[in-house]
C-alpha cells in the first residue's frame, strides 16, 4: 500500500493532520529510523548481531551513525537503526479463548479451532452463529472475532527484540474488536482491510464492520485514533466517532458521532446471583441493542453476546469469575455506539440442587403446594424463589432452610409461576440457581390438562439444562456413589430420559456426561443425591426429576 501526500494535503491542512497522516503512512515509516539508547558493556558488532539482518555487516551500523571508535559507546548516547536493516521474524498470533464453533483454515487443511493454538501467516478464521475467538499477537494486542465472521491474517511478524510488530489482518465477513498496543517505534503496525476500507492503528480501542451482504460498513473508535482509507479518501476518526464505508459506489459521508451508551435501570438491574437480568432506557434513534458479558480483567474474551430489540434481556448462564455486563445501541445504519458497563461477580458456588416436585410444567390443585429438592454434598442449606416471572424479580417466596422439603406457608392465587433452587455454602452465600421451573396452580379438577401431563406409573424422568455443545448425553444413576455396578447407564439424543423407578426406596446418585458431534466425552457432572420413597412401603407413586448439570 503506498501514498503520495500531494493530493492527501492541501494548503488549508491543518498541522495536526498532517502529522498524523505521515504517522501512518508506510513510506514515511520505512524511511524513519529505529533508535537505540545505549547501555553498558554495548559494543556495535553485539549489536549488529541482536537487530540487523545476516547481510547487514555492524560496519554499515558504524557509518550510518558516524561512530569514531566502535570499541568504545558512550552509555546513553542514541545510535539509529534504518528500519530495513533490521531482522525480521515470523510471529504467530496465538487463540487466547474460543466460543462455539470455530473453524481454522490454512496450509494443512481445514478443522475446529482450539484454545492456545498458533496461527501462522495465511490462516483463515472463520467463527459460526454465537461463536467467537480472541487472538493475541507478538505485541499483546487482541483481537476478538465476532459470530457469523471471517478474518485472515496476511502479515504477521517482529522486528526481532526491538518491540515493534507488523500486524495486517483482512476481515472478509462480520465483525471485530481491537484492542491494540501502544507503537514501540516507526515499524510498528496494525491494520485490518476490509473490503471497502482499510483501517490503521497505532494504539487504541475500535471495532470494524466488513460491510458485505448489504451491511454498511464501519470503523466505530471508542479510544485513541485510527486512519481509514476508503475509494480514495482518507480520514482520522477520533474517540466517540465512527466512519461508514461507501455504499453503491458513494463516496463515504462524513464521520458521526456514535450512539450515547444506555442508561442502566438500576431498579431492575439484577447481576448476582444468576440468572443475570438487565435492563435499561431506550436510546433516541437506536433500532436495537447488543448485550454483551466479558471477562472485565480481558474484555476481549466474550462470554455471551446477543442483541435484541427490547430494552431488556436476562442471562441464565455464566462461567465463575469476575465478569463486565455491555449494553450498546445499533444505530439504523449499523453502527454500534458506546457502551454502558458494569462489573459483577459470580462465584463459584456449590451446583443447583436436582429438583424432584413439582415437575416442569406441572398442574397442582393444593393452593399450598410442597416443593421437594436433592441434598447437594457439602452444603448448609438451600434457597427456594417463587414468582411469577421468569426473572425473578419480584419473588413472591424467598426462603432458606436446611430442609429439602418445604410447604408454602399461605395459598397462591390460581395462574402461572416459576420456581428454582440454589444451593448454600458453609457461609451461607447461593451458588448459582438452577433453571427457572414452570408451574401451574389451578383450583379446576376437571382440568383436562391434569391427565396429560402425569407421567408413566411407576416411571421416573430425569430431566436436565441443554448444553448446546452436547448433542448426545451419557447418563449414569447408581446407588454408589463411585457409580460401580449402575442402575442405569444409557445414551440419549435428548437432555430426557425415563426409566422404572426401583421398589426400594433409599439414596441414588445421579450424573450426565456430555458428548459432542465429533465424539467427544467431556467430564462427568458432580454427583447429586435424591432420597427415593420405598414404593413397597408408600405404593407405586412416581415422580420426575429435573436435574440441572452445571
Amino acid at each position: 500500500m503506498t501514498f503520495s501526500l500531494h493530493h492527501l494535503v492541501n494548503p488549508g491542512t491543518r498541522p495536526w493532520l498532517l502529522a498524523a497522516l505521515l504517522l501512518f503512512t508506510p513510506i514515511a515509516a520505512q524511511a524513519q529510523d529505529w533508535n537505540y539508547r545505549v547501555r553498558p558493556g554495548d559494543n556495535l558488532w553485539d549489536l549488529g548481531a541482536r537487530y540487523l539482518k545476516a547481510d547487514v555487516a555492524w560496519q554499515r551500523l558504524q557509518a550510518h551513525n558516524h561512530v569514531d571508535d566502535p570499541y568504545r559507546l558512550p552509555p546513553g548516547r542514541q545510535l539509529r537503526f534504518p528500519i530495513a536493516w533490521l531482522r525480521v521474524s515470523p510471529a504467530p498470533a496465538r487463540v487466547l479463548a474460543v466460543r462455539g464453533p470455530v473453524q481454522l483454515s490454512d496450509a494443512s487443511g481445514s478443522r475446529p479451532l482450539q484454545k492456545d493454538m498458533l496461527l501462522p501467516i495465511g490462516s483463515t478464521v472463520q467463527t459460526g452463529a454465537d461463536a467467537s475467538v480472541t487472538l493475541g499477537f507478538a505485541d499483546d494486542s487482541r483481537l476478538q472475532l465476532r459470530e457469523n465472521s471471517q478474518l485472515q491474517l496476511d502479515q504477521l511478524s517482529s522486528y526481532g527484540d526491538t518491540g515493534m510488530v507488523d500486524t495486517r489482518l483482512r476481515l472478509q465477513r462480520g465483525r471485530s474488536s481491537s484492542r491494540v498496543t501502544p507503537a514501540r517505534g516507526p515499524a510498528s503496525r496494525y491494520i485490518i482491510t476490509a473490503p471497502t476500507a482499510t483501517s490503521s492503528v497505532r494504539g487504541t480501542l475500535f471495532r470494524v464492520s466488513a460491510g458485505v451482504q448489504g451491511e454498511v460498513a464501519a470503523t466505530e473508535v471508542m479510544e485513541g485514533k485510527v486512519q481509514v482509507d476508503a475509494s480514495g479518501s482518507r480520514q482520522l476518526v477520533g474517540p466517540g466517532y465512527a466512519s461508514l464505508g461507501p455504499t453503491n459506489g458513494q463516496s463515504p459521508p462524513a464521520m458521526q458521532a456514535l450512539m450515547p451508551a444506555p442508561r442502566l435501570r438500576e431498579e431492575r438491574l439484577h447481576l448476582q446471583p444468576l440468572p443475570l437480568q438487565a435492563a435499561w432506557e431506550p436510546v433516541a434513534g437506536a433500532v436495537g441493542y447488543r448485550v454483551e458479558v466479558v471477562q472485565s480483567g480481558a474484555p476481549e474474551v466474550l462470554l455471551f453476546a446477543q442483541e435484541t430489540s427490547a430494552t431488556e434481556l436476562r442471562v441464565d448462564q455464566l462461567p465463575a469469575g469476575e465478569l463486565r455486563l455491555l449494553v450498546r445501541a445499533i444505530a439504523a445504519d449499523g453502527a454500534e455506539g458506546l457502551d454502558a458497563e458494569r462489573d459483577f461477580s459470580v462465584p463459584d458456588g456449590l451446583p443447583a440442587p436436582v429438583t424432584l416436585a413439582p415437575r416442569h410444567g406441572q398442574i397442582v390443585l393444593q393452593p399450598q403446594p410442597r416443593f421437594e429438592w436433592a441434598k447437594v454434598i457439602g452444603a448448609s442449606g438451600s434457597v427456594l424463589q417463587v414468582a411469577t416471572d421468569a426473572g425473578f424479580l419480584h419473588p413472591v417466596i424467598e426462603q432458606k432452610t436446611t430442609a429439602t422439603r418445604w410447604r408454602a406457608p399461605t395459598e397462591l392465587a390460581p395462574g402461572a409461576y416459576f420456581w428454582r433452587v440454589a444451593s448454600l455454602d458453609a457461609s451461607g452465600q447461593p451458588g448459582p440457581y438452577g433453571q427457572a421451573l414452570q408451574l401451574q396452580r389451578s383450583d379446576d379438577p376437571s382440568d383436562p390438562a391434569l391427565q396429560q401431563l402425569q407421567p408413566g406409573k411407576g416411571m421416573l424422568t430425569l430431566r436436565w439444562q441443554t448444553d448446546d455443545s452436547s448433542p448426545r448425553y451419557r447418563v449414569q444413576v447408581a446407588r454408589a456413589q463411585d457409580f460401580s455396578n449402575p442402575l442405569v447407564d444409557s445414551l440419549v439424543d435428548s437432555p430426557e430420559l425415563t426409566f422404572k423407578q426401583p421398589w426400594r426406596g433409599g439414596r441414588l446418585y445421579i450424573r450426565i456426561q456430555g458428548i459432542a458431534d465429533d465424539g467427544y466425552a467431556s467430564p462427568f457432572s458432580p454427583a447429586q443425591q435424591i432420597q427415593l420413597r420405598c414404593r413397597l412401603c408408600y405404593g407405586a407413586g412416581a415422580g420426575a426429576l429435573l436435574l440441572l448439570v452445571l
